[in-house]
């Protein structure tokens, strides 16, 4: 457990570090091309949008590990240690259950993106050239002109599962009494 706590502890820090530079360089070189070179970079708005979708998804279960996401605790700060800790498993389950089920509803979103719709391309962002061996396993041979919609959309499981897991990890924590609650005290 500790093993795959460290890596996901690091995965999302540095992946959202990647995300918000990634956004930014793309956000800074559309408007320098605007304005110094009057041109545009045509692809820039798209990739920024979905960066941010990623950003957000994926900072999600970064939230749920650093107790940032924000509740009302009025009620639990007075009740008694073994009432914050079954006030906290019911949390706990409601967190799980919200998780789980947008989990599986996001595959079922996602994974027909990669089997029935893999033709499907994004509007505007082109696809890397080392990127092209996805077209002979999904798209039937045929190269792709833009980047699929598969890979930007795989924002919502990946991010989902990271979430479930953070909740897992937060309920091993209530069970061990390291905290007693789900959100941070404000």
């Amino acid at each position: 457990m500790s093993a795959m706590k460290n890596f996901l502890n690091h995965f999302e820090e540095l992946f959202i570090v990647i995300t918000l530079a990634s956004m930014t360089l793309i956000t800074v070189a559309n408007v320098i091309a605007r304005y110094v070179f009057n041109s545009t970079i045509l692809w820039a708005l798209e990739a920024t949008l979905y960066l941010f979708a990623w950003l957000v998804i994926v900072g999600v279960s970064y939230g749920v590990k650093h107790h940032l996401h924000l509740g009302i605790d009025s009620i639990i700060k007075n009740c008694s240690p073994a009432t914050r800790k079954g006030i906290a498993y019911l949390a706990l389950l409601a967190c799980l259950t919200y998780s789980f089920l947008l989990l599986v509803g996001s595959w079922n979103y996602w994974f027909p993106f990669i089997r029935e719709q893999a033709f499907l391309e994004t509007e505007d962002i082109p696809i890397a050239d080392w990127l092209q061996f996805l077209s002979v396993w999904l798209n039937e041979g045929e190269a792709y002109e833009k980047l699929p919609r598969f890979i930007p959309y795989f924002a919502l499981p990946l991010g989902l599962f990271l979430l479930s897991v953070r909740f897992l990890i937060v309920g091993v924590q209530i069970y061990q009494n390291k905290i007693d609650r789900l959100i941070a005290s404000h």
